[in-house]
């Protein structure tokens, strides 16, 4: 159990490092992208795309590592005035919620992914970037969320919390 959590833990940074470089590269390509029109009247064409597909790499990819860290907005209502076993029973369960809902998310996406490796669906750019990268690279993300919940779920099964930081008022 302990080997889970740690190798849960373990990838969910992983993406996180991950979210981060797709971040630094977006920055590095706007810049680019900047001095290729103000200085050398042209430009790379695929800007825009690229920055949208490393918004929702980045995104995705750090979904688990801000869900570990306690990271994720929830909405404290309920849970800041629970006892201690409710919230206990409150948090199992919407990392049951949270699993569910991941999981048919990555089946869709995985039948995305499938469908556009097969039918080589490219992007309608000049950069024809093939549709599966982008949808796999979400996928991953997803999936990496998934085992985050499922750490989750056994924290709170065992007993165990994480310190939580209360969002600013």
């Amino acid at each position: 159990m302990r080997f889970y959590l740690s190798v849960a833990d373990f990838l969910a940074r992983m993406g996180a490092y991950l979210a981060g470089a797709v971040l630094v590269g977006m920055v590095g390509l706007i810049l680019w992208e900047i001095v290729l029109r103000s200085v050398f009247h042209t430009s790379t064409f695929v800007m825009d795309e690229f920055v949208g597909y490393g918004v929702a790499s980045a995104t995705f990819m750090a979904l688990a590592y801000a869900l570990g860290q306690g990271q994720i907005i929830r909405v404290g209502l309920l849970i800041e005035r629970a006892s201690p076993g409710l919230r206990r029973w409150l948090e199992i369960l919407s990392a049951m919620v949270g699993m569910v809902t991941a999981g048919l998310l990555i089946h869709f996406f995985w039948l995305r992914v499938a469908r556009a490796w097969t039918r080589g669906s490219v992007s309608n750019s000049v950069a024809q970037v093939p549709m599966w990268i982008p949808e796999a690279i979400v996928m991953g993300g997803l999936s990496l969320l998934w085992l985050q919940l499922l750490a989750h779920l056994i924290r709170n099964s065992l007993g165990e919390t994480r310190i939580t930081r209360p969002a600013a008022h």
